[in-house]
């Protein structure tokens, strides 16, 4: 009886250690519709990677828009556009082949793109809130601070960022022995979702990804907010109201993308760490509304609210019709 035991464990400890095979989830209880929800997913896809990769083209091809703010514009419409093509494949494939299965390596280099774009973005709309402030504050210095050369090496140091942070926690992730259900909450891999499922103590991980989320996303919504503050403080130091309207107006597209890129984020970090039990379908309906709403509204927000990106775009559709 004790050698059967002892195999037993044996055999238990392999099994463990090989690399985890884990199950995606599509819509919890509408699995006889995905064909159906598949439509709207794919209406969304095609306009987020329509729109951004409009805007970056107008960006790169019209001289008018060698700006620093399109740039920064660029910036995100690029992470906007990487964000959707890592969760593309995985999504349509549960909705169309019922494909659930993703080995853990390939999960690993999901999470990876999915959360490297997402440290990217915040970076990125930092950058963007920082240009605001000096095109307000401090107009006179703003073409002599913001260079070219500064503006690459602010690209270099995003996207180092972005990388840089997530290598640890995802080794980290790496060690763990995964006995449980294999089963996952979402479309795509998430970092949180896949370390509930270990059996093994994941309390270094936690803190980790923690620390990690508020020493990006967290700082730089802080300096976003500090950022507006100054700016606030500065317009209502000027005299015209007309100037002041035309000061905040310059804002709007970039305080509704710090909105509809936060508020989806924390409302999924709260509910994988007190909404344990929620429905499986509040964790599935925000899980997509945090990746899929911030991709597809930016460009529409950007081509409705910028006089000079919608003029852009007009003309590039205008000379190809011609």
């Amino acid at each position: 009886m004790v050698r059967i035991s002892e195999n037993m464990l044996l055999l238990s400890t392999l099994t463990s250690s090989f690399p985890a095979v884990f199950f995606l989830t599509g819509i919890p209880g509408f699995e006889t519709y995905h064909a159906w929800i598949s439509i709207p997913f794919c209406c969304l896809y095609a306009i987020a990677i329509s729109g951004n990769g409009m805007i970056l083209f107008v960006i790169l091809t019209e001289s008018s828009l060698h700006e620093p703010m399109y740039y920064f514009l660029s910036m995100l419409s690029f992470t906007d556009l990487g964000l959707c093509l890592s969760t593309l494949v995985t999504v349509l494939c549960i909705f169309w082949f019922n494909a659930r299965e993703i080995s853990f390596d390939a999960c690993i280099g999901q999470m990876f793109f999915i959360h490297g774009f997402t440290f990217m973005e915040s970076s990125v709309l930092l950058a963007m809130a920082f240009d605001r402030f000096i095109a307000i504050c401090n107009p006179l210095r703003y073409a002599t601070i913001l260079t070219s050369s500064r503006i690459i090496k602010v690209g270099f140091a995003i996207v180092i960022r972005g990388t840089t942070a997530l290598v640890p926690l995802l080794l980290l992730l790496k060690r763990l022995s995964f006995c449980r259900s294999h089963v996952l909450h979402h479309s795509y891999c998430f970092h949180p979702d896949v370390m509930k499922l270990s059996c093994t103590d994941t309390k270094i991980n936690s803190a980790f990804g923690l620390a990690i989320v508020i020493s990006t996303a967290g700082i730089d919504s802080v300096l976003i907010l500090l950022s507006y503050v100054l700016i606030i403080h500065s317009v209502l130091s000027i005299a015209s109201p007309e100037e002041r309207k035309k000061a905040f107006g310059t804002c709007v597209s970039h305080i509704s993308a710090v909105a509809i890129f936060y508020i989806p984020m924390i409302s999924l970090s709260l509910v994988h760490r007190f909404g344990k039990h929620a429905p499986p379908l509040v964790h599935t309906l925000i899980a997509n509304v945090y990746l899929l709403i911030p991709p597809v509204m930016n460009p529409i927000i950007y081509s409705v609210k910028t006089k000079q990106i919608r003029k852009a775009m007009l003309k590039t559709f205008s000379s190809k019709l011609i």
